[in-house]
């Protein structure tokens, strides 16, 4: 539970809270059998919260995959305990019921919208979700003075107690806790929450995709072909050049993907978006940094690379970068 502080931000008036606001949020936590695009949920927790950020009530199911648990080690959700779980089609309803016309609050909003997003297309129905909103995005909005952007660093800030990582319900408490007077500091602050557009996906197949010599993500299982129907904003910030080695990246600058991932291309690519970078589909001389597993490759993007001199960082470095964004200028 929150702990009393001298510090915590006071609620703003009904006069003085910001008329844009969101009138309700769903705090969402989901277990999966791992992150590539073919995983599955096993576990989902949601938190609905009024407008203020005070639960209404909560929800929790485990879910059959039908297929390898995964980290185990991680979520410690075994094939025994699954089992006699519901399918993800057995759930749908409540599920939907519980976000329709509510923001999706996550932590790492565009992972869990996305899983979720992809059971609701290969059940042929459409997830009732219009908006997210990242708390990491949000801690960052605030400034929170925080180590890194773990859930575990949120929580402790805040003074809320995590029992159980990883157990998709008291993940989904504490974040809910958290959220609660990240709400109440934006409102009072007048500061713009940073919510995002979610499309469903219009298309969705589980035939794995046979490529030679790919990597399987977590339980073996290769990524599928899905695409989501969205275009991509245009970033708005300037581009303040070419990424340094040692140095930080800086909102704006152009990011191009090259080869295969272990995290889901359009994963890392909205989490690029999300801190506030220019996705690029193509590599030129204004192209600040390129992310790749192999750059010794002969594709187009790593040969222009090299001509180039752009900086190339391979799929961890990229991750630890994105956990520290420097803010554009002005």
């Amino acid at each position: 539970m929150l702990e009393d502080r001298t510090t915590t931000t006071a609620a703003p008036s009904d006069t003085a809270w910001p008329a844009a606001y969101p009138q309700g949020y769903a705090v969402v936590d989901v277990e999966t059998t791992g992150l590539a695009r073919d995983d599955r949920i096993i576990s989902a927790a949601v938190y609905r919260l009024d407008a203020r950020g005070e639960v209404e009530d909560h929800w929790y199911t485990l879910v059959n995959p039908q297929r390898d648990p995964g980290p185990v080690w991680i979520h410690g959700l075994t094939s025994d305990v699954l089992r006699g779980a519901p399918l993800f089609p057995d759930v749908a309803e409540e599920f939907a019921a519980r976000l329709d016309g509510r923001v999706l609050v996550a932590h790492n909003a565009v992972f869990d919208w996305q899983m979720i997003a992809r059971e609701y297309a290969r059940a042929k129905r459409e997830a009732p979700v219009r908006q997210r909103l990242c708390t990491i995005a949000l801690s960052k909005e605030l400034g929170l003075p925080l180590p890194n952007h773990k859930l575990e660093s949120l929580a402790a800030h805040f003074g809320v107690v995590q029992e159980r990582a990883h157990h998709a319900l008291d993940d989904a408490r504490v974040l809910a806790e958290a959220f609660r007077p990240s709400l109440l500091a934006a409102a009072a602050g007048k500061v713009r929450l940073p919510l995002h557009e979610c499309r469903p996906l219009t298309e969705f197949s589980d035939r794995p995709v046979a490529r030679i010599g790919q990597q399987a993500g977590y339980g073996g299982y290769r990524p599928t072909s899905w695409r989501p129907s969205r275009k991509r904003p245009a970033c708005p910030h300037p581009n303040p050049g070419r990424y340094e080695e040692g140095k930080r990246l800086k909102q704006g600058m152009r990011v191009a993907f090259s080869g295969d991932t272990s995290v889901e291309r359009d994963l890392l690519e909205d989490r690029a978006t999300d801190a506030g970078l220019h996705v690029a589909t193509s590599l030129s001389r204004l192209t600040s940094l390129l992310v790749t597993n192999d750059p010794e490759s002969g594709t187009s993007k790593v040969v222009k690379a090299r001509q180039f001199g752009t900086p190339v960082v391979d799929e961890a470095a990229f991750g630890q970068l994105l956990a520290d964004v420097e803010p554009a200028d002005g």
